[in-house]
Order: structure tokens, then C-alpha cells, then sequence
């Protein structure tokens, strides 16, 4: 009983927010547009600034850890590699590229911070996780929509370059950049900066989880159902299953098993539906799959935190 109480006290404030963010929804206090300028601005402003914050205050030289990085980096490679298998089911081209993104592309910054803090109430292994996981996240969703684009034959070189260019001035990588170089240079945090750092990074989990929670929208819900819920599957059982065991025995535990957890089976990532429009997909597959992940996440996630909390491993 006292497993599952720690394991509900981790889950249920993340699930509590995205339910408020859902009801304001229906309530018409937060429509389409302003829950989307919302994640903009969690995205574009807080979050970088709460990862920067995080590493600026840490000693990244005595927190960085190559092994769980690099096992971050492959274990997506992996995830990937399984799911596009798994897509070959689907006859259609484009839909088998939705598919593949929806399967594997979590929302591993903003839960895997939420997630984190609110077991351990610091969240400094989740910047090395995004530096594994979320750089070739974004890598490999340009290469798989751009191989499936129902308009293209074959993979569009432009669509690289601006994928490499994004990612070079994407904003949360910009934030650990800038919190490395912090932290390495030893530069000085003064009090009144440090608490205005500390007040905006702790809008960002708050603000992402109402903004994911407002972009629910159940009536929305129709045409690839079936692979939806195939895509959800894999997104929050099926890759677990496989690698969490194995991040056990290679012997990750407390932030780092945490982290790797919400990695794998945290829900699909928003932005994934709206690059699956911008590159010509039809987009219902992916809005479902975020949509069922979105709400069942909550629960799984709270049977895996379960899991591993009653074998001692966090």
C-alpha cells in the first residue's frame, strides 16, 4: 500500500494538471489558439530557462554520466527501429510514417521534468535524458515523414537542413547549452538573478501540463482508431517492456531509472501532430495516438513507477 501511495503522490499531480487544463477547455476559458500560444511560450521561454537554471546550479562535471546518455541516444535509436518494423502492417505510405513518429516520440521534457521533481524534488538527470533522447526525436521525425511524405518520393534534403538548422537554435537545447557552459565556466548565479531564473522555470511544468491537458479534444476522435491504439500500445507498454528491463540490469536507479521511464513511455509529444501536417500528412492517426496517450499515461505510468518502486530500484 505504501508503494502504490508513492507511486500515486508521483503521478497524480501531473494527471490533476492536465485535467484542469481539459476542463478550462470545455469550459471555453482556454480555446485551440490560446492552449497552442501556450506551448509556444512553455517551449520558446520557460522550459529552456528551467533547464538552464537546473544545470547553471549543478557541478555538471560531477553529474554527467556517458552511460546514461549514451544508453538515452540508443535506446531511442532502438524504439525507432522497433516501431518502423512494427508500421511495416500498414499498407499505406504516408499513414505508416504518422505511425512511427507517434510511436516513439514522447513528451520527455516537460513530463520527464514534472515526473522527476515530484519524486526527488530536483530534476538535474532529466537534462542529461533530453540530450540523449530528444535531439534525434526531432532528427528522425524530419527523416520519417519526409521518406513517407505522401507528395515526395524520396527524402527531401531541404526538409534536413531546416530540421538541423531547428535544432541547432531549438530553444530547450539552447537552455542546456547555456547551463553547461554555466556550470563548467563556474560563473556566479547573483540572488535576485537566481530567484527570477528559479520563478520562471517554475511556470513550466504547470503551464505544459495545462496546455497538453487543453489540447484534449475527445470529439476529435475517429478514422485510424485501430492504429491509434497500436501506436499507444508500443508508446506506453511495449517499449517499456523491453528496455526498461534492461536499464535495470545495466544498473540505473533513483533520477536516472525515473528519467529513462517517463523517456520511453511518457505520453506522444503535441508538436508531433502539427510537423505531421506541415509535411503533408493527413494527421488523425498522430492526433489520436496523442490524444489516447495523453489520457492513459497517467495510469501506466503510474503502474510502472509502482513496479519499480516495490522492487526497491527508486
Amino acid at each position: 500500500m505504501s508503494n502504490l501511495i508513492f507511486s500515486l503522490n508521483a503521478t497524480l499531480p501531473v494527471f490533476l494538471m492536465m485535467v484542469l487544463g481539459y476542463v478550462l477547455h470545455q469550459v471555453h476559458w482556454i480555446d485551440e489558439k490560446f492552449a497552442s500560444a501556450l506551448n509556444r511560450f512553455d517551449f520558446r521561454v520557460c522550459l529552456p530557462i528551467l533547464l538552464y537554471y537546473q544545470l547553471a546550479n549543478t557541478d555538471i562535471v560531477k553529474a554527467w554520466d556517458t552511460k546514461f546518455v549514451l544508453f538515452c541516444f540508443l535506446v531511442t535509436l532502438f524504439s525507432i527501429a522497433i516501431v518502423s518494423f512494427i508500421s511495416l502492417y500498414i499498407k499505406k505510405r504516408d499513414l505508416r510514417g504518422e505511425f512511427i513518429q507517434a510511436g516513439y516520440r514522447s513528451s520527455a521534457a516537460i513530463l520527464g521534468i514534472a515526473y522527476i521533481s515530484n519524486i526527488y524534488k530536483d530534476a538535474s538527470m532529466a537534462p542529461l535524458m533530453i540530450i540523449g533522447a530528444v535531439p534525434l526525436y526531432n532528427i528522425m521525425a524530419v527523416v520519417v515523414l519526409s521518406i513517407t511524405d505522401p507528395l515526395n518520393e524520396k527524402l527531401d534534403r531541404d526538409a534536413l537542413k531546416r530540421t538541423l538548422r531547428g535544432i541547432v537554435t531549438n530553444p530547450i537545447i539552447i537552455g542546456i547549452v547555456v547551463g553547461i557552459v554555466w556550470s563548467l565556466l563556474r560563473l556566479p548565479l547573483p540572488k535576485f538573478y537566481n530567484n527570477f531564473l528559479q520563478r520562471v522555470g517554475n511556470t513550466a511544468t504547470p503551464i505544459g501540463l495545462i496546455a497538453m491537458g487543453a489540447s484534449v479534444d475527445l470529439k476529435k476522435v475517429g478514422g485510424q482508431l485501430k492504429n491509434a491504439i497500436v501506436a499507444a500500445a508500443l508508446k506506453l507498454v511495449g517499449l517499456e517492456l523491453i528496455f526498461l528491463p534492461i536499464a535495470v540490469a545495466l544498473g540505473f536507479r533513483t533520477q536516472k531509472l525515473v528519467a529513462i521511464l517517463v523517456m520511453l513511455g511518457s505520453a506522444t509529444t503535441v508538436s508531433s501532430f502539427v510537423m505531421a501536417k506541415s509535411m503533408h500528412h493527413e494527421g488523425t492517426l498522430t492526433s489520436n495516438t496523442v490524444m489516447i496517450t495523453t489520457i492513459l499515461s497517467s495510469f501506466t505510468l503510474t503502474f510502472w513507477i509502482y513496479m519499480v518502486r516495490s522492487l526497491g530500484l527508486i
